[in-house]
């Protein structure tokens, strides 16, 4: 029996990052970022897994070592000797607002669900988690056999589904085929973890409050709709039931700000918590991540 409490899907890149005497490089992508803050909230080792394809150069060895420095379970984690992992390079100017450049279009993750490539395993878990990354950079045949196995697992009872829909166009073939994609995995999803930006880019939204109309137009086991600095909104909350959510009090970086976020609210979820602490779980890991340079900071001592 598996004791994975979490288990994430996606692509993890190395990330270049700017800083006053040049680059320094680590390790990011949304889903990982999630994964690790996940894994750190929940303490012991071995509760969070990832799945994805590494290569077998250099950079793929470190990942591996961080992804277990870090306590997740990385058994189910593949290899692939003829692909490399993806990289990027980003700069943060004097706002915390990022740009960013990649070198991903044929990173061994791409080849993660595709036809002719044995499917990985994807072991019992609590919750399964995964975004509209994880989903963009799959061929359509692999998306496809990703939904499948996402629908085997949940229909056992057993397990959960979270998503986040992290739209980036660029990954995408046409915002046709996004929404497709989307609305197909919102309806394996039980807890959704979306952002405003991101469902009115995709749906076209002239208001944040057709974007809330729209995500409580149907039940979820957990909800939480982010908004940045402003904090998230809940259809399942009672307006006087919503916590505050108090501005960071130092923003450096927001590079992973809605990951981490996604991280805190996943490990309350899983420790039990109700929706108004979840979400301000989330909000607080949040506020410390975007203090600090880079996706991941640096664990407490």
């Amino acid at each position: 029996m598996s004791s994975i409490r979490l288990l994430a899907i996606g692509e993890v890149m190395a990330e270049i990052r700017s800083q006053d005497d040049g680059f320094a490089v680590g390790f990011a992508g949304d889903t990982y970022n999630t994964a690790i803050y996940a894994a750190r909230q929940l303490g012991a080792p071995g509760q969070v897994g990832y799945v994805t394809r590494l290569g077998d150069e250099p950079l793929s060895q470190a990942l591996l070592a961080h992804a277990l420095a870090e306590g997740l379970d990385v058994s189910h984690i593949a290899r692939d000797p003829q692909r490399n992992i993806g990289i990027y390079a980003v700069v943060t100017d004097d706002d915390g607002e990022r740009s960013f450049s990649y070198w991903r279009a044929d990173s061994a993750a791409r080849r993660l669900f595709a036809a002719g490539q044995a499917a990985p395993v994807l072991p019992a878990a609590e919750i399964v988690y995964l975004s509209g990354i994880t989903l963009a950079i799959l061929a359509p045949a692999g998306r496809v056999r990703l939904l499948e196995m996402l629908a085997d697992l949940r229909a056992g009872g057993a397990t959960k589904v979270a998503f986040d829909s992290n739209y980036r166009p660029a990954l995408w073939e046409d915002r046709a085929t996004a929404r497709k994609t989307m609305e197909q995995i919102w309806q394996l999803t039980d807890i959704a973890l979306p952002s405003i930006d991101d469902e009115m880019a995709l749906y076209g939204d002239d208001s944040e409050e057709a974007v809330v109309a729209r995500f409580a137009a149907r039940d979820w086991d957990g909800i939480a709709i982010k908004r940045g600095s402003r904090g998230p909104l809940s259809p399942r909350l009672a307006a006087d039931d919503r916590p505050d959510f108090p501005a960071a009090m130092k923003v450096v970086d927001t590079t992973a700000a809605g990951d981490s976020f996604n991280g805190g609210y996943l490990a309350a979820f899983l420790a039990g918590a109700g929706e108004a602490e979840r979400m301000a779980a989330g909000h607080r890991l949040a506020a410390e991540v975007v203090a600090v340079p880079g996706a991941i900071i640096p664990r407490a001592s």
